[in-house]
């Protein structure tokens, strides 16, 4: 795991500012750095040691006769068989890296070689001949990309923070994506908050020559459900796939250990690992907000230690700023700064941790994709839904209310994620500032258009496996682990466990609960039962727990004085001024600290906006 920048080089003193990128993402890769610096453009890199540890595997890395150059963030976990290939086919290594595979493998196959890989990528290739750019992210977004283009100058790199000491880098805040990241609580599409700096999506590559920038996809998720196999076949594929998946993600030349909450995912993934060390955090002592016992016990089940740590309140809230900075752009996913902590932990012990990222969306796990069709009411005409659902969206928010608003919308209509926090409404009641930002089926129509023949879960998953887990799962993941020097692998993220869940009927990723009197389901149905042949008895009791995954108590935090004060200190505050009106901000505060509402998210979400800009742009601290 590394850290890559890079920038056409029209500049006086590249070394200089190419160096001082790379002292940005210094974090990303502490062990090692290099750069390949000439007249047409400057590549620098920062290398955390997994694989082939030796400075041997230091990058930048050519081919035989040093006409292209790369750098690589990432890992390739098949990068074995692709280069008996290479060889064979004539190509010479240096080295034993994978990083090596992909520029031979690039010189062989150009771009077909992307759909060859398993694993996790980000990457830039310099080919000098035809001075022309080529770079690529894997198909889910597990590592990021950016790239900015500032008059003639194109820079790319794994953090945007690393942009900011290019003399021709122009900073300004792109109000288009604070205005959809208040409805979406992270930044939606390729945009980011930095005017003219865009995220390379997942599963594309792009072509920059000659000033020109080309952008395809190369990969997509294809849902078809094969009806042929019954339960206890995709319950044993699952099973084969997924210990094949986990091998795979642990080859390094170092120890690798394993997160761990109480839920289905980590269990399984710590489980077949059959790692030595495992890793949790908590809140307090009620279990609603600290699985640190659960976890205690999962471990000794299994034979391994468990390492953990009770995050304090002022610990969480003294961390907000730096993580902020680490994230690039503002993330108001609360679970963020637990993660941030234990790969805390887990840097002290080693460098490498398996985390079971992907499988809900993958596999069918969110509580949400429960909601189609589950009910007596879902089978009354939409018409008169809709109608109900009209008039229930004028009333309060109020569970029973937001069951009839949910129940008056097409999956379309409704669905955008798993967090919605403002309507586009109120998100313009709140700003002072007017922008272009599209409402929130803009956003999400092209995806839905993709899978408009699929049922409403299939549709929910594909749209999070886009949005959600690329705009903020894998984005905390990448970015919390890299500000610890930690390379967090995801197994449940793998080309192969893809192509077998594509095929899974959505009833076996989502199926009802026989024998109940009411509408009962389970999520992840097939593969909990897959789970349940290689963990213990009480990780198959999970099927029935709420999910939780590091939960963290802001809803109690700010009813608290301490922590209501910090808030609305911050929401009274010049910055918030310059972008939002105060009285509303003010009024969600109250009415959640008096109990009249649950506004924790939303209160989040503007107050670490506000965390973010005071760390970027007013210029508060560089961590």
């Amino acid at each position: 795991m590394c850290g890559i920048v890079g920038f056409t080089n029209f500049v006086d003193d590249s070394n200089k500012i190419i160096s001082e990128m790379m002292d940005r993402i210094r974090h990303r890769g502490p062990d090692a750095e290099g750069k390949y610096v000439d007249d047409k453009i400057a590549l620098g890199h920062r290398r955390l040691s997994i694989i082939d540890v030796s400075s041997s595997g230091d990058q930048p890395i050519f081919n035989e006769d040093n006409s292209m150059v790369i750098i690589f963030n990432g890992e390739i976990y098949n990068y074995h068989e692709i280069r008996e290939k290479l060889v064979e086919a004539g190509h010479i290594f240096k080295t034993h890296t994978d990083t090596e595979v992909l520029i031979h493998g690039y010189e062989e196959y150009g771009e077909k070689l992307l759909n060859m890989l398993r694993g996790m990528f980000s990457f830039v290739i310099w080919d000098k001949n035809r001075n022309e750019m080529f770079g690529a992210r894997d198909f889910f977004g597990i590592k990021p990309l950016y790239y900015a283009i500032m008059g003639k100058t194109f820079m790319f790199g794994s953090e945007i923070k690393s942009f900011l000491v290019h003399p021709h880098f122009k900073k300004e805040l792109n109000m288009t994506a604070l205005e959809n990241y208040l409805t979406f609580q992270y930044s939606p599409t390729n945009e980011t908050f930095f005017k003219n700096v865009y995220k390379l999506l997942p599963a594309h590559y792009f072509v920059y020559k000659d000033g020109r920038m080309q952008i395809k996809r190369y990969w997509d998720v294809n849902f078809s459900a094969d009806e042929k196999p019954k339960l206890d076949e995709w319950v044993n594929r699952i099973s084969d796939t997924f210990h094949d998946s986990v091998k795979a993600h642990k080859i390094a030349d170092v120890e690798v250990g394993s997160f761990l909450s109480s839920g289905v995912d980590s269990s399984y993934v710590a489980a077949v690992a059959d790692v030595d060390k495992t890793f949790t955090v908590g809140f307090g002592n009620d279990e609603k907000y600290n699985e640190i016992g659960w976890a205690k016990n999962f471990s000794k089940a299994i034979g391994k230690a468990n390492t953990s740590k009770v995050i304090t309140p002022e610990e969480y809230w003294g961390s907000l700023e730096k993580i902020q900075y680490h994230m690039d752009e503002p993330l108001a996913d609360p679970s963020a700064v637990a993660l941030y902590f234990v790969c805390n932990i887990a840097s002290e012990k080693l460098k490498v941790v398996l985390s079971g990222e992907g499988a809900d969306e993958i596999f069918g796990g969110y509580n949400v994709y429960s909601d189609p069709d589950g009910t007596l009411y879902d089978r009354l005409p939409m018409s008169l839904r809709h109608g109900i659902g009209a008039i229930a969206e004028k009333l309060p928010a109020h569970r029973g209310v937001n069951f009839f608003v949910r129940k008056g919308k097409t999956v379309e209509e409704r669905f955008i994620g798993n967090a919605y926090m403002f309507t586009p409404e109120q998100r313009k009641e709140l700003l002072k500032i007017s922008t272009a930002a599209p409402i929130p089926a803009e956003i999400t129509k092209n995806y839905y258009s993709r899978v408009r023949n699929q049922d409403d879960v299939t549709k929910m998953q594909y749209l999070d496996l886009h949005m959600w887990m690329a705009g903020d799962i894998l984005l905390k993941a990448d970015k919390m682990s890299m500000a610890n020097s930690l390379e967090l692998r995801v197994p449940f993220l793998d080309r192969e466990i893809m192509s077998l869940a594509e095929k899974i009927p959505s009833r076996y990723r989502v199926t009802h609960e026989k024998g109940t009197t009411e509408t009962k389901y389970i999520t992840k149905y097939a593969m909990r039962l897959a789970a349940k042949k290689d963990t213990p008895e009480q990780t198959a009791k999970t099927a029935a727990k709420k999910k939780l995954g590091f939960p963290v108590p802001i809803r109690v935090w700010l009813k608290e004085d301490k922590y209501y004060n910090i808030v609305r200190r911050a929401f009274e505050g010049e910055s918030s001024q310059k972008f939002f009106n105060t009285a509303p901000l003010i009024k969600l505060l109250d009415d959640h600290r008096d109990g009249k509402a649950d506004n924790s998210r939303k209160i989040w979400t503007v107050f670490i906006f506000l965390v973010w800009y005071k760390v970027y742009f007013e210029n508060k601290g560089v961590y």
